[in-house]
């Protein structure tokens, strides 16, 4: 049996690039800490199946050293001020193919001789992110206290897509890799990115996270697009908030403001101030996670930092325990609305009904195949031949 001399470090480096651990791995490859450990060596196919169940390119395994793959966007993601600098395969297929979708619809555009967005760049660092935050709420027409007339979290994520879509930007929120479940995207590698255009701006929201949490992301990545290409890139923080770097602080509060504005909070908080569960309360009249109103409290002074870390420990100790997995749910295509975005899936189908773009290209761009395509097109309203 023909063994292939492989790099250990390279064995490894596959492993880890798809956060997988050994366990993870140990029924398809019992002998995978030997391999790298170099005690023994894989066969053909083993390194195949390994190469698959990683996702590594095949060739990449034969290399002496582990590539230096760098990211498709500017990587704004910080772990205790250090950058993160390994992407998941999930999350690379994720960004490529945003990517290709905002390609197309610039092009699209472009052809239909539209006007580029003016809100896109007109933003910048020495700005006031508060002020900025209420400005892109005034762009959307969404009024004080809007989120407190919506009935649920999904009701105000939806009515954000929306608001956020009418403005010519695709909004995307999707927890997994295209359609595929199996493919879950990891919240504790990336929260979502933005990716800045003229023409057909996107922003990306990672859907395995908390509804409430998706709304903060929805913001922050809009407040990136504001801040044009200065801002385009990837975001992620695993504990409250980013904890470095200008753009994500910037955006980060720029969304504060645009979620739990200031003076709202002010004038709400003496009636709930002497409440067991004060921030849990302002979460569901603004939609968002506890932690977002309690942190804003903290940041305004209106609790000390003692009270908030007491209620941030205590809280994320019960949704750890309260944690789990609730499956894709909900109808396929109603799913696609989000996952695809209405408007850009409108685009889409009107490409390839009047002949623009051929089926399959329509097929790639969306995700869905044949019949699904078919399916979808008709509940929008744009029946095909």
């Amino acid at each position: 049996m023909t063994r292939i001399a492989v790099s250990p470090e390279v064995v490894q480096w596959a492993r880890e690039r798809a956060h997988l651990d050994v366990a993870a791995l140990a029924d398809r490859f019992p002998k995978l800490p030997e391999w790298e450990r170099g005690e023994v060596y894989p066969t053909f196919k083993q390194l195949e199946a390994f190469a698959n169940a990683t996702r590594v390119p095949f060739g990449y395994l034969f290399l002496p050293k582990p590539p230096q793959i760098p990211m498709p966007i500017p990587d704004f993601r910080t772990l205790q001020n250090q950058q993160l600098h390994a992407a998941s395969p999930d999350l690379v297929d994720t960004i490529y193919a945003m990517q290709r979708r905002q390609a197309w619809l610039r092009e699209s555009r472009l052809e239909c001789e539209t006007d580029p967005l003016q809100f896109i760049g007109s933003a910048n660092l020495g700005d006031d992110p508060a002020a900025i935050g209420r400005e892109i709420r005034r762009f959307l027409n969404l009024e004080d206290g809007w989120a407190a007339t919506v009935r649920t979290w999904q009701d105000a994520v939806s009515a954000l897509r929306n608001a956020i879509e009418a403005v010519g930007v695709m909004a995307v929120v999707n927890g997994v890799v295209g359609n595929n479940t199996r493919r879950v995207l990891n919240v504790e590698e990336f929260r979502g990115f933005a990716l800045s255009d003229d023409y057909a701006p996107l922003i990306f929201v990672n859907g395995a996270d908390a509804k409430s949490a998706q709304m903060f992301t929805l913001v922050h990545e809009l407040a990136h697009l504001w801040l044009g290409s200065e801002g385009s890139g990837l975001s992620g923080f695993p504990g409250i908030f980013p904890d470095g770097g200008a753009v994500e602080t910037f955006c980060d509060r720029a969304a504060a403001e645009f979620l739990v504005p200031e003076a709202e909070l002010r004038a709400t908080w003496p009636d709930v101030r002497r409440d067991e569960t004060p921030f849990e309360l302002l979460a569901r009249q603004f939609k968002v996670s506890p932690i977002v109103v309690g942190r804003r409290a903290m940041d305004l002074r209106l609790v000390d930092r003692k009270y908030f870390f007491t209620f941030y420990e205590e809280y994320i100790r019960q949704e750890r325990r309260q944690k789990q997995a609730t499956g894709g749910g909900g109808d396929f295509y109603n799913n696609q609305n989000t996952r695809v975005g209405k408007m850009f899936a409108t685009q889409v189908v009107r490409a390839a009904k009047e002949g623009r773009i051929g089926f399959k290209q329509a097929y790639d761009l969306t995700g869905l195949n044949g019949g699904a395509f078919q399916e979808y097109a008709r509940r929008l309203g744009m029946e095909l031949p």
